[in-house]
């Protein structure tokens, strides 16, 4: 099993697939990398060499910022807008969608569930 940037990639999967398990890289980035270090992206990951594993994690280190430091990065944006008090950031304290979406009906990712109002009935 194959382990870069502290993510074990499935070994059955291509590699083109399995390089989108590592947070921050999806289907055009790991395309990218495999061309950039001579991989066959339909290469199953059981099967690359411990040179090819090399090269794919040098290119990550290299080129992309992935797993925790972009997870702190957009962390650091989203405390930035939170203590500036602009609109995206008072969204983001209050629990609201944050581009412009309705919150009239849906929106209940963002709201969470639904609470019950007591005192609703007429006698």
């Amino acid at each position: 099993m194959a382990r870069i940037v502290g993510v074990d990639l499935p070994k059955n999967k291509p590699v083109g697939i399995a390089l989108t398990y590592i947070f921050g890289i999806g289907r055009t980035s790991a395309l990218k990398i495999c061309a950039a270090t001579a991989v066959d992206p339909q290469k199953r990951v059981y099967q690359l060499t411990e040179d090819e594993i090399r090269r794919i994690r040098e290119n990550i280190q290299q080129n992309y910022k992935v797993e925790g430091a972009l997870k702190a990065e957009i962390n650091m944006n989203i405390k930035r807008l939170i203590d500036i008090n602009c609109y995206r950031g008072l969204r983001h304290r209050m629990g609201l969608p944050v581009r412009g979406q309705r919150t009239r009906t849906n929106a209940r990712t963002r709201k969470g569930r639904r609470r019950a109002i007591g005192g609703k009935r007429k006698k």
